[in-house]
């Protein structure tokens, strides 16, 4: 396995690239992450944004981040015109919004030349995903979607292994992802439970939108294959909601590969229990978000091995270009948010300088990983009601 070396290396930054963003004022969690997130990666300032739909708080939140009074924007359409006009203008915009608004933002931005980088999952409907993937198409502009755990390290470092082989022929893949937070009634959660569960802003689920999609991309990402078809049963098991708070998916993987995924946000005593397990004939690989700096792989009759996050010692050069702590000192999901920034900022600086990037340098989730994402979300949703396998792959 390649170790640690100087073509681990990203290009040097030409400067700090401008950020706005859309969502994420008073009470947002996510437009938080996203900023510090960009400011980690020490390639982004974030210096404008419309924080809120509620004129009162877009200012108000606008101050709370420190940006000049004329780039706090009560209208993200006013943003992106008056954005793309200026010469300090943003490079980019991250979308930090409620489902439903995720298309119409990122049109208004992509029609002014603005590359983007989007929550998940992309869009309520996959018309609008595959609008934005061709409009992606047409413009070339970077387009980015946060499945920020494909970005930790050790991630990094098991997608490498196994297609290095080093679990000799890949045979099964599980994925899964519980926590308790959706026990608590959605009218007693605050806005961001209550629409969570509306029909009209998540679309047409709820769990399997939210954290089913990470399940989805992680699993695909780290094995190197898509998922072809899945067969999903849906279930409401804790408070009552419009909408599935649970779901128990057999997937299929490229080259007929078997696997489940299994998630639920009313499991109590779960936060953020997302892990991975993928078996060889050989060996396997373990890896669990909520212990991000280490990586299990056990050989078939061997001892167990712990592989560490880290520089050298076995750490394959994918992983090495996000070590940016010795081990012992913790890197975790604020850091993942970071290496997403840094490989969204190479990604938009290359395209806006005419610079061609070595291939497989960058490893970033793009609007066609969105788009899988939300084929992956219908296709759930109609096994779940006709107990049949359901194709997850994009009309061609």
């Amino acid at each position: 396995m390649a170790g640690n070396s100087d073509k681990a290396a990203f290009p040097q930054a030409e400067r700090r690239l401008r950020l706005g963003v859309v969502g994420g004022g008073q009470g947002s969690f996510i437009g938080k992450v996203h900023a510090r997130g960009a400011r980690l990666s020490n390639r982004w300032d974030v210096v404008a944004g419309a924080l809120s739909s509620r004129p009162q708080v877009a200012k108000e939140s606008g101050r709370e981040w420190l940006f000049d009074e004329d780039r706090a924007y009560t209208d993200y359409c006013v943003m992106a015109e008056r954005e793309a006009a200026r010469p300090d203008g943003i490079d980019a915009v991250a979308i930090a919004t409620p489902n439903n608004s995720h298309h119409a933002i990122a049109v208004a931005f992509m029609e002014k030349g603005i590359d983007v980088i989007s929550d998940k999952p992309l869009t309520t409907t996959l018309d609008d995903a595959l609008d934005l993937v061709r409009r992606q198409k047409e413009t070339g502009l970077v387009f980015a979607v946060t499945y920020a755990y494909a970005s930790s390290a050790m991630v990094r470092q098991a997608r490498q292994m196994i297609r290095e082989g080093a679990l000799g022929t890949l045979k099964q893949v599980h994925v899964e992802y519980f926590q308790e937070w959706a026990l608590t009634p959605s009218k007693d959660g605050g806005a961001g439970a209550q629409w969570r569960v509306d029909p009209a802003i998540v679309g047409p689920t709820f769990t399997t939108g939210d954290i089913g999609t990470h399940c989805h991309h992680l699993g695909a990402f780290v094995c190197g294959r898509p998922v072809t078809s899945v067969r999903a049963e849906f279930h409401t098991l804790g408070p009552e909601k419009p909408l599935e708070d649970t779901a128990f998916m057999h997937v299929r993987y490229e080259g007929d590969i078997p696997g489940t995924i299994m998630i639920s946000q009313v499991a109590p005593g779960a936060h953020c229990g997302l892990r991975i397990r993928a078996f060889g004939d050989k060996a396997s690989l373990e890896w669990n978000q909520e212990e991000p700096e280490v990586l299990h792989f056990r050989r078939f009759g061997e001892p167990a091995r712990l592989l560490t996050r880290g520089a050298g010692a076995g750490i394959g050069i994918h992983a090495a270009r996000f070590v940016h702590m010795p081990r012992g000192h913790p890197e975790a999901l604020s850091d993942a948010w970071g290496n997403l920034y840094e490989e969204f900022a190479i990604a938009v600086e290359a395209r806006r300088l005419g610079r061609t990037l070595p291939d497989g340098l960058l490893d970033y989730p793009t609007v066609t990983d969105g788009a899988l994402g939300v084929k992956f979300i219908e296709a759930a949703l109609a096994s779940s009601q006709s107990g049949d396998w359901t194709d997850c792959r994009l009309p061609a």
